[in-house]
């Protein structure tokens, strides 16, 4: 027996999915998805907007990676993707994986925080702004164990078995507030996950680059594992999917064994995007390491030669006393 509709107005595709359909608006019972993308572009524009107003530059590969990550949330949720994903468990996975492994990073390389904090407000003395909020918040007990690995390990692991592999999945499809948690619990932990890893913006844990390709390294065979599973499994994972429309001519354990093969497959591209970003923070941290240490040993040479100069003058100023 087919899964029951959502509650509301959810729209739920009467034909098979093409390429147009796909990019086609999704209506929404509450458009939550553009507003949320809308106010996301105008917060982070109205932050850049105010550091060139002040003469401050900010980089325009950042604005462009913020861009094109809001970009991509809205491509999995406000189009027809949003509406085939709640027929073909392959559609959703490709918005699971969108959500949790490349919107992030891409809005990651936005550095979201570090605009926030420059762009913000100091509060007058005794007062606490949105600056101050952030900047306690960065400092908190709470942001050092959301942001540790021991908590985003196993939390973006279990995100992916625990929500597949139990009723957890079914019971969030079966309500509009349930489907909407979902998507958000993909982009958040996607964040949580990559925030520390990438170590663009601020954060309580600033691990050396060793140890964070590390922590990406555990993290992405876990990923790969679990498409595999899907993959080779013999029965449906969720009962949503089990009966998908007649007239499409699909099979549900096949569409769910190629929603394994996207799984599985995704991983690689985000993983590339992190590992070059990483090296290209290495070489750069140690681009200034090296002109820090050529600094200094210029300013040692030169206290040296100060020194011996100093030490010839007294010695020829002795000689002429002697004469």
């Amino acid at each position: 027996m087919r899964a029951p509709a959502m509650s509301g107005p959810m729209w739920m595709p009467s034909d098979p999915p093409t390429a147009g359909r796909l990019l086609a608006w999704h209506p929404q019972p509450l458009p939550v998805e553009p507003l949320a993308c809308l106010l996301a572009l105008a917060l982070y524009g109205a932050a850049v907007v105010r550091l060139r107003r002040r003469g401050d530059p900010w980089p325009i590969a950042r604005s462009l990676a913020w861009t094109t990550g809001v970009a991509t949330v809205a491509a999995v949720t406000c189009t027809g993707i949003g509406g085939y994903g709640m027929t073909l468990f392959s559609v959703h996975m490709i918005q699971h994986m969108v959500l949790s492994m490349l919107s992030p990073i891409l809005l990651l390389l936005g550095a979201p925080v570090t605009l926030a904090l420059r762009a913000l407000p100091t509060a007058q003395r005794g007062r606490t702004g949105p600056r101050e909020l952030l900047t306690a918040f960065l400092r908190s007990r709470f942001a050092a164990v959301v942001s540790s690995p021991l908590f985003t390990l196993p939390l973006f692991i279990a995100s992916l078995y625990g929500l597949y592999f139990t009723p957890l999945f079914d019971w969030a499809m079966h309500s509009w507030a349930g489907h909407e948690w979902m998507l958000a619990h993909f982009l958040a932990v996607g964040l949580l996950f990559f925030w520390p890893i990438m170590g663009i913006d601020p954060a309580p844990h600033r691990p050396g680059h060793l140890l964070r390709m590390l922590e990406l390294f555990i993290g992405m065979p876990f990923h790969a594992f679990f498409g595999i599973a899907v993959m080779m499994s013999n029965g449906l994972l969720v009962d949503w999917f089990a009966h998908p429309p007649v007239g499409w001519h699909i099979s549900a354990l096949g569409d769910q064994t190629t929603g394994g093969a996207i799984a599985w497959a995704f991983s690689e591209v985000p993983t590339l995007v992190v590992l070059l970003a990483l090296l290209a923070q290495w070489y750069r941290s140690d681009t200034r390491a090296a002109a820090r240490a050529d600094r200094q040993a210029g300013r040692d040479n030169d206290a040296e030669l100060t020194a011996y100069n100093a030490y010839l003058a007294q010695l020829a100023a002795a000689d002429r006393t002697a004469g």
